[in-house]
């Protein structure tokens, strides 16, 4: 049966869409009103490389099963809905008319698989050693999900590395890591036999009677998603330095006995919160994906264009390292360069200026 999947977020959120019209369910993408227009008059076009193919397949939305279409948030009837992705920057929902629509999805109950890095508040609420937590200062708007049940928030870690291309139009993405999404339950039962109908009929998908990678992986750990804060943590905002931007193969490479105890440090505190081991990326499967990553991180990116608020993971983990009393001083320097870089770019603006 099709199930009708709302996504907020219409470039990163087009991959995971995708995947679902490929199995025949039905995807609305939540954006501006002119990538919407763009979207339901050409439909979306994401590319991927099949394995053993030296060149990306260009899968459009228009010859799937599944169908698609794009709105902005304010006409957006929540009611249509079986499940809802959060496929945005977490600034993103401070957003007046994204605020609205949240508070509507929190009413009508519905829920909400993340596929952001910056997992949503009430998820971190369901786990009991950081239930008491003071964290909200790491979110641009910790009040977005006041409303929200926790119950009703899976996180899905955004494994898969995709991005628009320079030049081209807003609903072209391109996937460079095409590595599995891995979520974590719900609490209601019936949510997770949602969650593992998806996850049979992506598995299922064949294009030209080959494996479609990008999977949907449903575990029954909450702490399999937080596998990720490590690579964040260890690639992704190290690629934010002082001066230009590095690529998160420089991050990782440029000084790999530091990168890994970083790393080993961030699984450490996974662990502390209650990760098996198991639930967690050996370190040499995440150096060896991170010579391929030749770019920095969309975070460095989005500094580097100037953006004054991006997702704060690094922040994140400082605050939970620090109320464990398991502090590193190596994470204290990257938020402390990403503070610097952030406040370069709001004084920059004439924001604070005197």
């Amino acid at each position: 049966m099709p199930r009708n999947i709302l996504i907020l977020g219409a470039s990163y959120g087009s991959l995971l869409g995708t995947k679902l019209l490929m199995a025949g369910h039905n995807v609305t993408l939540v954006c501006r009103r002119k990538t919407a227009d763009l979207i339901n008059r050409e439909g979306t076009e994401v590319r991927i490389k099949l394995r053993d193919e030296p060149e990306h397949r260009v899968i459009r939305s228009r010859d799937l099963p599944g169908k698609v279409d794009a709105m902005p948030p304010e006409d957006v009837d929540v009611s249509r809905y079986d499940l809802v992705g959060l496929a945005m920057q977490e600034p993103q929902y401070n957003n007046h008319t994204i605020r609205v629509l949240m508070i509507k999805i929190a009413a009508a109950k519905l829920p909400c698989l993340s596929i952001m890095n910056m997992p949503p508040l009430p998820y971190l609420k369901r786990i009991p050693a950081l239930a008491e937590m003071d964290l909200e200062d790491a979110y641009t708007n910790a009040g977005v999900w006041d409303r929200f049940e926790p119950g009703l928030l899976s996180l899905c870690s955004p494994d898969p590395q995709a991005y628009r291309p320079p030049g081209e139009g807003a609903n072209v993405l391109h996937v460079g890591l095409p590595t599995n999404f891995k979520a974590a339950p719900f609490e209601d039962e019936a949510h997770n036999r949602l969650l593992r109908e998806l996850e049979a009929d992506i598995d299922a998908v064949r294009l030209d009677g080959q494996d479609v990678p990008v999977k949907l992986k449903v575990f029954d750990s909450l702490f399999v998603p937080l596998a990720k804060w490590s690579m964040l943590l260890t690639g992704n905002y190290r690629c934010i330095t002082l001066q230009e931007p590095q690529s998160i193969r420089d991050a990782v490479h440029g000084d790999l006995a530091r990168s890994r105890a970083i790393y080993e440090h961030v699984d450490a505190i996974a662990q502390r919160l209650g990760a098996d081991p198991k639930d967690q990326v050996p370190f040499e499967k995440y150096a060896k994906a991170a010579e391929s990553l030749l770019n920095p991180s969309s975070a460095a990116r989005a500094v580097a264009s100037g953006a004054p608020y991006i997702e704060r993971v690094d922040l994140l983990v400082k605050l939970i390292s620090h109320q464990l009393g398991a502090a590193d001083p190596e994470i204290d320097k990257t938020v402390q360069t990403v503070d610097r870089k952030l406040d370069e770019r709001v004084i920059a603006g004439g924001f604070g200026a005197d």
